[in-house]
């Protein structure tokens, strides 16, 4: 699995189209400090309280993610399924498990969300 320096030294490599959807899931895990690093700041006076970086959460994560994006993908949105399967190629390109260099985009995004699950063993 990718360390955060080596995301955030990266980060162009992750970061998705329009809303980078990645980055605000991403900076989750991030310190205050380390947030402006990729792009994003907080609001002024907010708290924050990073998320763990380790391989459980971010799995916890791309599970959310992976079910988000699938159901997006069954309504034939294509917008928003088509960000989500960036979102779920960058949580996959941090865990270096073997769906890293997934490509294949067909149906909304369908082949990468039902590859990732059924690599996790998540019923989706």
């Amino acid at each position: 699995m990718k360390t955060i320096q080596e995301v955030i030294d990266n980060y162009s490599k992750y970061a998705t189209l329009l809303d980078d959807r990645f980055g605000v899931r991403f900076a989750e895990f991030l310190s205050a400090e380390q947030i402006p690093l990729i792009g994003f700041s907080l609001k002024e006076g907010a708290a924050h309280e990073p998320i763990p970086f380790t391989r459980e959460n971010v799995l916890a994560q791309l599970e959310k993610d992976v079910r988000f994006g699938m159901e997006k993908a069954r309504d034939l949105r294509g917008i928003s399924s088509e960000l989500m399967f960036y979102v779920v190629r960058s949580w996959n390109k941090v865990l270096e498990e073997g769906l890293e260099d997934f490509s294949i985009y067909g149906s909304y995004g369908m082949p990468l969300f039902r590859e990732t699950a059924k690599k996790y063993g998540w019923e989706i």
